[in-house]
């Protein structure tokens, strides 16, 4: 059995208008799933597809407070192209943030809601990406998820070092899930999430078990009785 990460969901405090922005920044279209829930996703393509993470976003009453943990990064082809997207995106509500990041080449901004997110440079490894380059998580140890996401999804690892994991896609299409190391440790919920899927004809009950017994843990964030089921990764991280 395996798994497979099919999208991230973002909390907003206004679903509609962040579901919105995102949809501008990627080029793609906007659904409601269900009252304070906003689906982002691609035109022409049949949910789930290995070459997207669709985009969720979530209506909580709780504003952010403090820097996110995961966030995405944007890919462009050309330096005229990465200056043209960062100012659409300041058209639409995103505003430079500093994060610590001092003389980088990438653009660091944050969306109308305070979710930072980079708009990256050109790199010849997010040529084929589409719109997401890649889905970043903070990490304490980087080796240990690699090891607990390796197996908990059939994407490939691509990279591990004790700094940085890189995992993408067993298929090689879309973006790049990568873990960085960084200071400091999750002490709130994350407001950017993955939702994973089991393939199908897969059992979902055996499928929990199999990523509790990697190292996942229940977690209650008030979801009540519903479908679907709360872990947490070894560092914390709710999906």
């Amino acid at each position: 059995m395996a798994t497979r990460l099919v999208q991230i969901t973002m909390k907003a405090q206004d679903d509609a208008a962040l579901g919105r922005f995102w949809a501008e920044a990627l080029g793609w279209g906007t659904s409601v799933e269900a009252p304070g829930v906003t689906n982002i996703e691609p035109e022409g393509l049949t949910y789930p597809d290995p070459s997207v993470l669709y985009v969720d976003v979530l209506r909580v009453p709780d504003p952010k407070t403090v820097k996110n943990r995961v966030h995405v990064d944007l890919a462009t082809t050309s330096e005229t192209h990465q200056a043209e997207l960062v100012a659409r995106l300041k058209d639409l509500g995103a505003t430079p943030v500093d994060v610590g990041q001092g003389d980088v080449p990438w653009t660091v901004l944050a969306d109308p809601e305070g979710n930072e997110f980079c708009v990256l440079e050109p790199r010849e490894i997010y040529r084929d990406t589409g719109p997401v380059a890649a889905v970043v998580v903070d990490s304490v140890d980087p080796r240990a998820m690699a090891r607990f996401w390796g197996e908990a999804m059939d994407w490939t690892l691509h990279e591990v070092t004790d700094d940085r994991a890189v995992l993408r896609s067993a298929k090689g299409v879309g973006p790049y899930l990568e873990f960085l190391r960084t200071p400091g440790t999750k002490t709130v919920w994350n407001r950017v999430h993955f939702d994973l899927r089991p393939y199908a004809g897969d059992d979902q009950a055996a499928e929990v078990a199999r990523l509790k017994a990697l190292g996942a843990t229940p977690v209650d964030v008030g979801q009540g009785d519903v479908p679907w089921t709360v872990l947490a990764d070894p560092e914390g991280n709710e999906f």
